[in-house]
């Protein structure tokens, strides 16, 4: 947040870009981690239902299932992998970010699909130090990273079984060691599928080191966003960004990134 203090940015606020998936309980709806779609119907109690087209109601007024971390755009904390509850709600307490918005195109390794730390490299074209260019010599809080190929079908897509890509534990690392605070990506996890409970790349970008006792330098504030879309029209480059939560105490909640051109 210092740096958007330090700097003066302009944005229009007319022109959101929003890399969200929308929450439906249509078979359109991308599922991860082998649950069902979300549920999203109305309370029945007797005879009345809480739906307006059915004559009985004055309100719609629907009950929703759903898990933030299998049914779309959601934004978690360290609190997901620690045996101590932590909170995204009291994790992100700012939510306007200057972001680096890089395309990836996750690199065969075996049976896998891999995000490296060379290719993170390259695509924030850090060496050396030349993205900083782009923000006034400001270095990003946030990267969002738009892997290839990328394919509308992204946003209804049902990852369960299928060993998507993900990033590698070196990756994570250059990234925390980077400064970036909030990462963002268009997959349904930043770790591989099954890992046996692992959890490399999120343990690394969180610099968490024992989940059952959390070191004193773990990254408290720092966020991971999974399941976002990011059109091939949106370029790649420097954006401000507004990360919008809901205000559960959870370790995650459905999100809403939405993204601003830099008015040069």
């Amino acid at each position: 947040m210092k740096a958007l203090i330090d700097n003066k940015y302009k944005i229009d606020l007319s022109k959101p870009i929003d890399i969200s998936i929308p929450l439906t309980n249509t078979d359109e709806n991308p599922i991860a981690w082998y649950i069902e779609k979300p549920v999203i119907e109305p309370v029945v109690f007797g005879d009345w239902i809480g739906k307006v087209s059915e004559g009985k109601s004055s309100t719609n007024f629907n009950n929703i299932f759903f898990n933030p971390h299998g049914h779309g755009t959601h934004t978690e904390c360290l609190g997901h992998i620690t045996r101590e509850f932590y909170s995204i709600n009291q994790s992100l307490k700012t939510f306007f970010f200057l972001a680096e918005l890089v395309s990836v195109e996750p690199e065969v390794q075996g049976e896998d699909l891999v995000i490296t730390k060379a290719q993170v490299r390259k695509a924030m074209m850090i060496s050396p130090d030349s993205y900083r260019d782009s923000l006034n010599g400001t270095a990003p809080e946030a990267i969002i990273i738009r892997t290839k190929p990328n394919s509308k079908s992204k946003k209804a897509a049902k990852y369960s079984n299928t060993n998507p890509p993900y990033l590698s534990e070196e990756a994570a690392i250059f990234i925390r060691e980077s400064g970036i605070q909030h990462l963002l990506i268009d997959l349904p996890s930043v770790d591989k599928e099954h890992d046996e409970g692992k959890l490399l790349a999120h343990k690394a970008f969180w610099n968490v080191k024992d989940v059952n006792k959390l070191n004193a330098d773990a990254r408290l504030n720092a966020t991971i966003t999974e399941m976002i879309y990011v059109d091939d029209e949106i370029k790649d480059g420097s954006y401000i960004l507004n990360l919008q939560i809901a205000s559960f105490e959870n370790d995650a909640s459905p999100s809403k990134p939405i993204l601003y051109n830099l008015i040069r």
